[in-house]
């Protein structure tokens, strides 16, 4: 079912938590699934993040431009 999760990524040290990312939930498990385009972006939004040299950032995917 379309849903929403957060999700937390880490990388080289760096912890980034996206809230309010659309996902495909399981509502049996609460497993998630997220499709190709959301994973590009969030990946990208990473990138970003990393760039900027903080350890630790919550980023609301829904308003993150």
């Amino acid at each position: 079912e379309q849903g929403f999760v957060t999700f937390t990524l880490e990388r080289n040290g760096v912890i980034i938590v996206f809230k309010n990312v659309p996902a495909l939930v399981c509502q049996n498990c609460g497993d998630f699934y997220l499709t190709e385009e959301t994973t590009n972006l969030l990946l990208e939004r990473a990138a970003k993040t990393l760039e900027k040299g903080v350890e630790f950032e919550i980023i609301n995917f829904n308003t993150a431009a």
